[in-house]
């Protein structure tokens, strides 16, 4: 291993063992084995800066990101979330599962609407209809160039993710808001095409961490799919943590999104800038 190598590694802590055999890069990221993950964000000193300018990265993949994020309300998928509690011997103890896809009212304009849901054994954890709410309207692209004077953006180093070579971007909000919740944590970006492929990190505002009421979780893993060729689209999140209790103690919790199916929906051409503004972090 070289020192570059070792130095990006100790910078973002290790992802877990080796990612799932790698797919074709136009093709989804193998998600991190679900038994084994572990993230950890860090101050390590940085890598020698790249050859090319960590600003002038920047600033070409948060317009890419501006790009996704237009024709991201321009398609239609399924959505599903998965919660799942933990037994003392690390195996499910209680699952829950509903799936949502994304339809067109009689006006035109996106909803998601119930297309199935399992029965629950959860113990402890509830999916609510504010739970889903709350989850669906977490921003996927936070560095939007009209967002980036909020950041302190630093390179950090070079990793590859599933096959490939990424630059290591971490993001910090300058001044934590009340109105607007500000991204912090980690993003991975494409070497050669300067295209975010994943992120690891929360949402944070002057008053704490933003979660879904009554659920634990603040850090998603997400990972990005290529659809035609042309967009990253968030395809897998998930984000593990403990949910405290007085008489059972610390539960193992989990939770998994997964978004399929990606196609055009034919909208009302109206609705499109006012789908746009929705999914936008506010200014």
């Amino acid at each position: 291993m070289t020192m570059l190598r070792m130095t990006a590694v100790a910078a973002l802590a290790a992802i877990g063992s080796s990612l799932a055999c790698a797919q074709d890069a136009n093709g989804p990221l193998a998600p991190p084995p679900e038994h084994d993950v572990h993230r950890v964000t860090t101050t390590q000193p940085m890598e020698p800066p790249p050859a090319r300018a960590p600003g002038e990265i920047i600033k070409e993949f948060a317009a890419k990101e501006e790009k996704f994020l237009r024709a991201r309300v321009q398609y239609g998928y399924k959505k599903t979330i998965k919660l799942t509690e933990f037994g003392p011997d690390g195996q499910p103890s209680g699952e829950y599962q509903l799936t949502v896809q994304m339809v067109l009212d009689s006006d035109g304009r996106p909803y998601e609407k119930l297309v199935d849901q399992k029965q629950s054994t959860l113990h402890a954890l509830t999916l609510t209809p504010d739970n889903v709410k709350m989850i669906g309207h977490l921003p996927a692209y936070p560095l939007i160039p009209q967002q980036l004077a909020k950041y302190d953006l630093r390179y950090v180093g070079t990793e590859k993710v599933d096959e490939i070579d990424c630059y290591i971007i971490d993001a910090k909000p300058k001044l934590l808001e009340r109105a607007q919740a500000l991204f912090q944590g980690v993003v991975w970006v494409d070497k050669q095409y300067l295209e975010v492929v994943k992120t690891y990190g929360k949402w944070v505002t002057d008053l704490g961490d933003e979660r879904a009421p009554e659920l634990p979780f603040t850090n998603f893993e997400t990972y990005r799919e290529n659809v035609e060729g042309k967009y990253w689209f968030p395809n897998y999140a998930r984000s593990d943590e403990y949910l405290h209790s007085k008489d059972s103690g610390d539960i193992p919790v989990r939770i998994v999104i997964k978004w399929t199916d990606f196609k055009p929906l034919v909208a009302n051409l109206a609705a499109a800038p006012a789908a746009v503004d929705a999914a936008k972090p506010k200014p």
